[in-house]
């Protein structure tokens, strides 16, 4: 059965008329990766939002579609978002594309939408393409549950998010997890995990997904790190760590140190001592503390 052509709302002849705001998917590499209703899309807007005007005329000139290009990135979308709100409240039906994959996951056009929302204006979304999901389906870990944490941060900030992670870890989070990393970042990014996860979790990298050099790389952190220290990564990058084996014995660890230096500590000096041991947040292993405590006055 043939898709049906994506039909706007109606602008009507009332300048009163709201119209709508569109989330349209868009390849992650391979042009060909886009639906027949985001093209319809594209084609029928008043005009289309984008992060940058160069690479999304690439994919209208392939389709022959011309329209309206409004730059909306992470410097201007503040300011623009009235603007906007106000041609949707006259009926205007604006698509928003990101550069490649589904608009706002880790792409601008969060705040528009939570203005448009907020206005009441009709928002919806054309699905397709996704990087991370993509990547998910290719790597091997377990799918579900996954967690996509967007760009991991900069310098020892990186390692603090890692760490908190980890913790939430020994709380019970079993979840693949799951970046987008810049290339000459991701071996940092590993050694990085390597410290906090250990050698010896498996993950995998997938690099140009969708286009002709794709390539998925699995194996442990350690022989992702040898690997690419031997072959340095180009291209767009998705990271994925499978979450904690089974038998992690972390949570209980963590537990058993705190219970021991509850008995002759306060919870703030237990904290501060098992958290230089277990190389975790200490803010994280004191809420943990608080909590044993607890426990225990309540036996």
């Amino acid at each position: 059965m043939s898709e049906k052509p994506y039909t706007p709302p109606d602008h009507g002849t009332s300048p009163s008329s709201t119209g709508q705001l569109m989330l349209v998917a868009t390849p992650v590499g391979n042009l060909a990766d886009i639906s027949q209703r985001a093209l319809d899309a594209l084609r029928m807007a008043d005009a289309i939002l984008c992060e940058d005007t160069r690479v999304t005329t690439k994919l209208l000139r392939h389709y022959g579609i011309s329209n309206q290009l409004i730059p909306l990135h992470d410097h201007n979308e503040q300011d623009r978002a009235p603007a906007l709100i106000d041609r949707l409240q006259q009926g205007q039906c604006l698509a928003l594309v990101s550069d490649a994959g589904t608009p706002i996951v880790s792409d601008p056009g969060y705040k528009l939408v939570r203005a448009a929302q907020e206005a009441d204006i009709p928002v919806t979304s054309l699905p397709g393409a996704n990087a991370a999901i993509t990547a998910l389906t290719l790597s091997g870990l377990p799918p579900i549950p996954f967690m996509f944490l967007g760009f991991p941060a900069r310098g020892e900030a990186r390692r603090h998010s890692f760490a908190a992670l980890r913790a939430a870890e020994q709380a019970g989070l079993a979840a693949t997890l799951i970046w987008y990393e810049s290339p000459h970042r991701l071996l940092d990014t590993l050694k990085t995990q390597q410290q906090v996860f250990g050698a010896d979790r498996p993950a995998a990298v997938g690099r140009e997904l969708t286009k002709h050099f794709e390539e998925m790389v699995r194996g442990t952190v350690a022989e992702l790190i040898a690997h690419f220290e031997e072959t340095p990564p180009r291209g767009e990058i998705t990271l994925l760590l499978g979450p904690p084996a089974a038998e992690d014995t972390g949570a209980q660890e963590l537990d058993q140190a705190l219970e021991n230096a509850l008995e002759s500590h306060s919870v703030k000096d237990a904290a501060t001592l098992v958290a230089g041991i277990v190389n975790l947040p200490k803010r994280t292993v004191y809420n943990r503390a608080l909590e044993l405590a607890k426990q225990k006055k309540n036996r």
